[in-house]
């Protein structure tokens, strides 16, 4: 992979920190043939909660954070609490202060404030064609085909590599060939609600790592964040079109594809393979974050008497901003919590069986969180629980 002059100076004689990112950087592109770095408009890194990444993880950040701050805009994904609210979410004072110091070192660094999965609706929004380093998946599968911009599925060292350099190596999605369907989904039922996340899960266990194709689907960009996060998580897909809807489809079919069909007993019995019947504890909506269209949904829903199962909603600080004057109607919903979600916090502490309208939550709950899972529509899972 070519270096430039500067670039093979920051590799040699940069910060410890800077030098560090540069090796990553560099090795990445040796392993899958970029020819160069090229400079990122903005970084999303993820590995934020003390949850997933650990004492390790500290250690990681501290020689990292050592003299060196992110040279392009930089957000972050979720971290394990609600900066405000961990104790009402039962956090222990040891695991809360392990969770601050993780936040302390990445805002060393000069990364955002931000602490989401959904960093499109927090102000780091790409435009179409905009060379980016984006951990968290469903953040990926987002930006590059909701948007049109251009990023890789990176990990969180990478991702951080790329903040503190600016640069990202060109391989992959950043080439235009390899933005190219692999596989075409035809849709023959109409979806609504939780059949977004059923058939990102139905094609994203068959298209694996593929690009997939989707024929006979429209969808708002709240759906289009469900469908994406499913396919994200039960397959390793970054990027997926749609037919007259997302902004490079024109361009994405080529001959002789697979092809495979969708249809409404399809999404119905993966929903009911998401789902058990057991009574949940917790009900958590919000994986992706919820956006302000959603929160204002929820805050429509008519106060009732409360049942015994606690309701979190889970969004970004940002939209939280925004949401201020719906937040008294959102509290008789549930209880809004920002910075965290239920995947990455440590719910296994006070919970055994979660309800979720999410496809990514459905599937990495039992993998990642010992719990079970109640999977349906919001409106069904209020209906029964408020």
């Amino acid at each position: 992979m070519h270096l430039t002059n500067e670039q093979e100076e920051l590799l040699e004689n940069g910060r410890f920190g800077e030098r560090k990112a540069m090796e990553i950087l560099c090795a990445l592109g040796d392993i899958f043939g970029a020819d160069r770095l090229v400079p990122i408009s903005s970084a999303h890194v993820s590995g934020v909660s003390y949850k997933t990444i650990g004492d390790a993880g500290i250690e990681f950040l501290t020689d990292m954070s050592q003299g060196t701050r992110v040279k392009a805009r930089t957000t972050a994904n979720p971290i394990a609490m609600d900066r405000q609210r961990w104790k009402e979410m039962g956090i222990p004072e040891g695991f809360a202060q392990k969770q601050m110091e993780i936040v302390a070192l990445y805002e060393k660094m000069g990364v955002e404030e931000s602490w989401t999965c959904t960093p499109y609706l927090a102000g780091n929004r790409p435009s179409r064609g905009d060379i980016i380093a984006w951990a968290e998946s469903s953040a990926v599968a987002f930006v590059n085909s909701v948007i049109g911009a251009r990023t890789n599925r990176e990990g969180g060292p990478s991702a951080l590599a790329s903040a503190l350099t600016g640069l990202t190596p060109r391989y992959g999605l950043h080439v235009d060939d390899n933005r190219k369907a692999t596989v075409i989904v035809d849709v023959s039922s109409p979806l609504k609600g939780k059949d977004f996340a059923s058939l990102g899960c139905i094609v994203g266990e068959f298209a694996k790592d593929g690009i997939p194709y989707f024929r006979g689907l429209s969808a708002s960009e709240d759906e289009l964040k469900s469908l994406g996060a499913a396919l994200a998580s039960t397959g390793s897909i970054p990027l997926f079109h749609i037919e007259d809807v997302t902004p490079e489809h024109s361009n994405a079919v080529t001959d002789r594809l697979e092809r495979i069909d969708v249809d409404r007993k399809d999404l119905d019995e993966k929903a009911d393979e998401l789902s058990s019947d057991e009574e949940p504890d917790l009900v958590a909506i919000g994986c992706p974050h919820l956006s302000m269209k959603e929160l204002e949904e929820l805050a429509s829903i008519r106060e009732t008497k409360r049942k015994g199962t606690e309701i979190w909603l889970c969004t970004s600080r940002h939209v939280y901003g925004q949401a201020k004057d719906l937040l008294n109607r959102l509290e008789s919903v549930g209880k809004v919590l920002c910075d965290t979600c239920m995947v990455v916090c440590p719910i296994e502490e006070r919970s055994g069986v979660v309800a979720t309208d999410s496809g990514k939550a459905a599937f990495y709950l039992p993998k990642f969180c010992s719990q079970k899972v109640v999977f349906d529509d919001v409106e069904s899972i209020m209906r029964r629980f408020l």
